[in-house]
C-alpha cells in the first residue's frame, strides 16, 4: 500500500485496492506518505554526512525509487545496506531488483524478533557491528502492537550497535484527519494483513525516551530539518511523527 501512496509501480492488486479505499477515506494518505519518504531521505543523508556507511532498514518493503541504497550509493557506492521485511512477496521482488548490488541484502524476517534479524545471514554477514550503523524504523512501528512492546524492540537494536550509531524513527500520528476518518482507516487496515496502531505524540516519544535526539528532536516529519524553501503539501504536515537519535 505504501508504494501505491508514493506513486510507485512495485505494488500488487490487493494492495492497490486497499490503498485506493484508504485514499477515498482521506486523501491525506498520499501527501503524508510522501512527506515521510522525504524525511527518510533527509535522515539518511544526515547519517551519511556524519560518516555512517552501514544501514539496517527494518520493515523496508520494496525499495522503490529514492530508497536507502540509492541515496547512500550516490555518496559512497561501498555503503552497506541490509533491508529486512516480513512479507515474502516483497522480499522476492526485492531480491530480483537487487541481484547486481553486492553491498545490499534483503532478508525475510520479523523486526519484532530482533535476535532473529541480527543473526540472519543477510544482516550478520553484511554489517560490521564493531562500526557505527544507522538503524531505520521508518513508517513501520505503527504495525507493532503495544503488546509486543515496540520500545523494547527498538532498545534491542540500539544495544546491538556501537556508540556513534543512529536510530531513525517515524510513525503515523493519531490526528492526520478527523477522529471518524482515522477510525475508518483503522478498520480498513485491520481487514488487511497489516493492522495499524495510531499513536499520540506522547506515545511516540515514549518509544524513544532516554535517547539523545538530534535537533529539532521529535517533531512532525515535515518539520525535521526540511529543505530550505520547501512548503508541505496540504494534509502532509500532521501525518507522521519523526525523530533521529544519536546512540551513545
Amino acid at each position: 500500500m505504501y508504494d501505491y501512496y508514493l506513486g510507485g509501480s512495485h505494488n500488487f492488486a490487493p494492495d492497490r485496492a486497499a490503498a485506493a479505499r484508504a485514499v477515498q477515506v482521506t486523501p491525506t494518505m498520499i501527501p503524508g506518505a510522501r512527506a515521510n519518504r522525504a524525511f527518510l531521505r533527509r535522515a539518511v543523508r544526515f547519517c551519511l554526512d556524519a560518516g555512517i556507511r552501514q544501514f539496517l532498514d527494518l520493515g523496508s518493503g520494496i525499495p522503490t525509487v529514492g530508497h536507502v541504497h540509492e541515496i547512500a550509493h550516490a555518496v559512497d557506492p561501498s555503503t552497506r545496506v541490509a533491508y529486512v521485511d516480513i512479507e515474502p512477496i516483497a522480499v522476492a521482488h526485492t531480491k530480483r531488483m537487487l541481484s547486481e548490488s553486492p553491498a545490499v541484502t534483503i532478508t525475510q524476517a520479523d523486526l519484532q524478533a530482533p535476535q532473529e534479524v541480527l543473526n540472519s545471514l543477510g544482516v550478520a554477514e553484511l554489517l560490521d557491528f564493531s562500526q557505527p550503523v544507522a538503524v531505520l524504523a521508518v513508517a513501520v512501528l505503527h504495525f507493532v502492537p503495544d503488546a509486543k512492546d515496540p520500545a523494547a524492540i527498538l532498545d534491542a537494536y540500539c544495544r546491538a550497535v556501537p556508540s556513534g550509531s543512529y536510530l531513525a524513527v517515524s510513525h503515523i500520528t493519531d490526528h492526520y484527519d478527523t477522529p471518524e476518518k482515522v477510525a475508518e482507516i483503522d478498520r480498513l487496515y485491520s481487514s488487511t494483513t497489516n493492522a495499524a496502531r495510531h499513536r499520540s505524540f506522547e506515545d511516540f516519544t515514549a518509544l524513544i525516551s532516554d535517547r539523545e535526539l538530534v535537533t529539532p528532536g521529535a517533531v512532525y516529519a515535515t518539520d525535521w530539518r526540511p529543505e530550505p524553501g520547501t512548503v508541505p503539501a496540504e494534509g502532509a504536515r500532521t501525518a507522521f511523527w519523526a525523530a533521529l537519535a544519536h546512540i551513545t
